[in-house]
């Protein structure tokens, strides 16, 4: 027997480890440094996917049914690679319509509906209920395996109250961690940076620790490969295991597996979660969709391997708990805590999302509608909604790990970890029909996905959830094998005749026939209302270039009463981003179509679409959109609207060319006075050297006598004057091509750190030699953008070159950073000097202009040039589409200037 008080600070050791990278995950999101921006880290959230069920369970069914549990995980990889097409929608319209979960998914594409939310609430609490219990088990019953094998699993799981069940402690715990960074926000549509960033931890943690344990029982148990599978053809019965033959149902078993893992994916409320509501670029999906299949390969690379040697050697006779007896049985002390460690990671993982998304949908799509019909929630207060929303939420939180708890106390010991888990598949791909045919499908309405739902429920809960509870006693099973009242057409397992069929497969088969043939069926004898209409419009046509919620904005209401509205129930912060440079004075004035959109979806955020529309249509004054001026605004191809936008073109153009003639003599006056300005200070720079040339040369030439030494030193100076007359030109030359447009620029794709990089060790010579200290901050590995690389490298070189020259006399110090910011790359060079005031910083860009810092009265002498490198070099980066500009300069304290370039299309 194993210290049973070890293995429990292990695990929660374990779990308080989880907190602590929560916090800093949320306390780094809080300091503008987010971590979930990384596509790889959204690539290991998705691997949340990785439940109990993938650690113990598919070596489990592997030990049963040999390689049907691949299919589990080929699904998601058909998904994956689909992802362009449909995860990619699912997250644009997640983000246009602040949508918070699958439930407000459904809810938002038919009219915002709050019955359908709460329907799908309500299956998805139901369905998914059993595989939260799952995660239980599996920690109950790795715990009791590892403190008192070799007993059995009858001997070790006997009956205890509440308070002494170990899997009792760990929902506790689970509830307080989600409490604590799933409910940080009021606005459910925000990304939970902290549980992310723990979730791809955990990713990490159990895929190392099924490898460890893979490798363990094939190079250590074994001699390799070779040995373990000569052993297993010696072994009657055993290769057989091995064979397509093994697979439930045969070829229809494969289709239907396949079919239900690749719809459970998309629609199971914590992959929903983390593919689209956490989801912070669309662009991590490119990596993802590669990434996360590498992953499913590499975390199920020993299933076989492991479900072989539990069933050659003598590792007991549950295959689920194989991946622990068999390090066990070879007496392995180390070993068997990694693996427990392992699955309580893919345990702890799929309920925290689990619980997060079902808790949103309790509360928005459940409560928060009741309330607001029934009239209880408070009225009065800046704000006084959002404690509201947060304790359901929290509650909900609670509830739900409870009742996960019950089920797997009373339930889920009657059932293998793939049984329950199968079950919880099938229940999420009810959603499928009413989000996928919603999204390409415009006339999908309301009546129709609901009915669909409840029956495709109904027929779900006929033939796997009832069946179940047949099977661990609490039902009389007679009904299976002859049908409800002796009708045998009605059998679960046989639903009107269909027999000889894998059970997932069959009830698979029959419950999304019946929910998509209701769908459609009712959908296209039936009318959908103005607002689902719209919603469709939305959905389907979500990259539409004239579609947009203002656009289909319906009735007026004033500013003041929105105000007051969103203050009430979201703060003063909420409203005032609603309400961003709109005078507050114009309260009485109807607010503008963009205003109300930007409110409806604040709301939706907080409390979900359905919710957020009973509380909009409070305010709102005017009749909805009918059908035909919908019409009017999907329909561009039409003749009318083709018309109206030539008319308008020719309109335009017209008022375009008026405008146009009077700016090009506008243009031309200035010209000419620049014109003469640029003579005026072209004659002043020039004359200066050329001045001092001739001053030292008739020296030279009436002074024969001159020493040798004054004679080199006076040569010398002409020298020098003479290379600044040239270089003076050169750079007159490069300030004229942009401005007249004959600058030649070689566009390529280039690495801006390399090139950043380059830039640095030519001046590092030179700017040692004054003794400056020159610092790289360098925050990307690679940065590409478009751009000549000559020309560009000259632009960092002039930046490097000017800060050197004006950074502190005494310690002069430089710093250049390259960071990504937004859809591009920031480099950035700072020196510790005076800096530049504000009122100056424009100024640095015009020609000749020179910057004199005084110290008590008297201009301190630095190196000075001709004034044309910076006004040079903006002219630069503004032909390859970036930005240069002064700021100050955030680590030195002195100027700092700023060259901001678009990140080049991916090749």
């Amino acid at each position: 027997m194993r210290s049973e008080l070890t293995l429990l600070a292990i695990a929660f050791g374990y779990l308080a480890l989880l907190f602590v990278i929560a916090a800093w995950g949320d306390r780094r999101a809080e300091q503008g440094r987010s971590i979930i921006g990384s596509p790889t880290i959204y690539a290991l959230s998705i691997a949340v996917y990785c439940t109990a069920w993938t650690f113990y369970g598919s070596v489990g069914r592997a030990a049963e049914t040999g390689p049907s549990f691949l299919l589990i995980y080929l699904g998601p990889t058909l998904a994956m690679l689909m992802a362009p097409f449909v995860i990619r929608k699912m997250v644009r319209i997640a983000r246009a319509q602040r949508i918070t979960s699958i439930a407000d998914f459904i809810s938002a594409r038919y009219g915002k509906s709050a019955g359908l939310g709460a329907l799908v609430a309500l299956i998805a609490l139901i369905g998914i209920t059993p595989y939260i219990a799952l995660q239980l088990k599996a920690i109950t019953l790795s715990h009791a395996v590892l403190v008192d094998y070799p007993l059995t699993a009858g001997d070790r799981l006997d009956a205890a109250p509440f308070w002494a069940d170990k899997s009792f402690w760990v929902a506790m715990v689970l509830a307080v961690f989600i409490i604590l960074f799933g409910t940080r926000h009021l606005d459910a549509s925000e990304r939970h940076e902290g549980m992310v960033a723990a979730i791809a931890f955990e990713s990490l943690v159990k895929l190392a620790a099924f490898l460890a344990v893979g490798a363990f029982t094939v190079f250590v148990l074994y001699q390799g490969p070779g040995d373990l599978f000569a052993r297993v053809g010696e072994t009657p019965g055993l290769a057989e295991l091995l064979s397509l033959d093994a697979v439930p149902g045969g070829a229809l078993g494969w289709i239907g597996t396949l079919v239900l893992a690749f719809l459970a994916f998309l629609t199971l409320p914590r992959q929903f979660q983390v593919l689209v509501v956490e989801n912070v670029d669309e662009r991590h999906l490119r990596r993802a969709t590669w990434l996360f299949p590498l992953y499913l390969l590499a975390i199920n690379l020993f299933v076989i391997p492991i479900a072989l040697a539990g069933l050659l050697g003598e590792a007991g006779s549950d295959p689920d708990s194989f991946v622990l007896t068999l390090p066990l049985a070879a007496g392995v002390e180390g070993l068997p805590v990694l693996v427990f460690i392992g699955g309580l990671s893919a345990a702890t993982g799929m309920m925290i999302v689990e619980t997060i998304a079902l808790s949103t949908m309790v509360s928005n799509q459940l409560v928060m509608p009741l309330l607001l019909r029934t009239g209880r929630l408070p009225r009065r207060g800046q704000g006084a909604l959002a404690g509201w929303v947060l304790g359901i939420r929290r509650l909900a939180i609670l509830a739900i790990l409870l009742l996960g708890y019950g089920y797997h106390a009373l339930v889920g010991d009657a059932y293998s970890l793939v049984t329950i888990g199968l079950v919880s598949f099938a229940a999420a791909a009810q959603f499928a029909p009413a989000l996928l045919i919603g999204m390409y499908w415009r006339g999908a309405n309301r009546l129709g996905a609901g009915l669909g739902l409840v029956g495709g429920f109904a027929v779900w809960a006929w033939t796997l959830l009832i069946p179940g509870f047949a099977q661990s006693g609490w039902l009389d099973a007679g009904f299976l094998v002859r049908g409800p009242f002796g009708l045998e057409w009605l059998r679960p397992y046989a639903l009107f005749g269909l027999e000889g069929w894998d059970i997932y497969t069959h009830a698979l088969l029959w419950s999304l026939a019946v929910n998509a043939g209701l769908l459609v069926g009712v959908s296209l004898f039936s009318r959908q209302s103005a607002l689902e209409q719209t919603q469709a419009a939305l959905f389907t046509q979500a990259l539409h270039p004239r579609l947009d919620q203002a656009s289909l904005w319906p009735g007026q209401t004033p500013r003041g009463e929105l105000r007051a509205l969103l203050d009430r129930y979201l703060g003063a912060a909420a409203t005032a981003r609603v309400f961003a440079g709109e005078d507050a004075q114009d309260d009485d004035r109807p607010a503008p179509g963009a205003i109300a959109a930007r409110a409806e979806q604040a709301l939706a955020g907080a409390l979900g679409n359905a919710s957020a529309r009973v509380l909009i249509d409070s305010v709102v004054r005017g009749e909805a959109l009918d059908l035909d001026a919908i019409l009017s605004i999907l329909d561009t191809t039409s003749e009318t609207l083709e018309m109206n936008r030539r008319l308008e073109q020719k309109s335009r153009e017209l008022e375009r060319i008026g405008a146009e003639l009077r700016d090009a003599n506008e243009r031309l006056r200035e010209l000419d006075r620049l014109k003469d300005e640029f003579v005026a200070m072209v004659s002043h720079e020039l004359r200066t050297p050329l001045t001092s040339i001739r001053a030292f040369a008739e020296i030279l030439r009436d002074n024969r006598e001159l020493p040798l030494d004054k004679r080199e030193h006076f040569l010398d100076v002409v020298v020098r004057e003479s290379q600044r007359l040239s270089r003076l030109i050169e750079e007159i030359l490069d300030l004229a091509r942009p401005e007249s447009g004959r600058l030649t620029l070689h566009p390529e794709r280039l690495d801006l750190a390399a090139l950043a990089r380059h830039g640095v060790e030519a001046v590092q010579q030179v700017q040692e030699e004054r003794g400056v200290a020159l610092e790289v901050a360098i925050e990307v590995e690679d940065a590409p953008v478009i751009g000549d690389p000559d020309r560009l490298e000259q632009v960092v070189i002039n930046l490097l070159d000017n800060a050197g020259k004006f950074a502190d006399d005494a310690a002069p110090r430089v710093r250049l950073g390259l960071a990504r910011h937004k859809r591009g790359f920031r480099l950035t060079v700072e020196d510790n000097g005076p800096g530049i005031a504000e009122d100056e910083r424009e100024r640095v860009f015009e020609k000749f202009h020179q910057i004199q810092h005084q110290d008590d009265g008297a201009i301190r002498g630095r190196p000075r040039g001709s004034g044309l490198g910076l006004p040079i070099s903006r002219g630069i980066v503004a032909h390859l589409g970036g930005r240069l500009w002064v700021e100050a300069a955030p680590h030195l304290g002195g100027a700092c200037l700023v060259m901001e370039l678009p990140e080049a299309p991916a090749e």
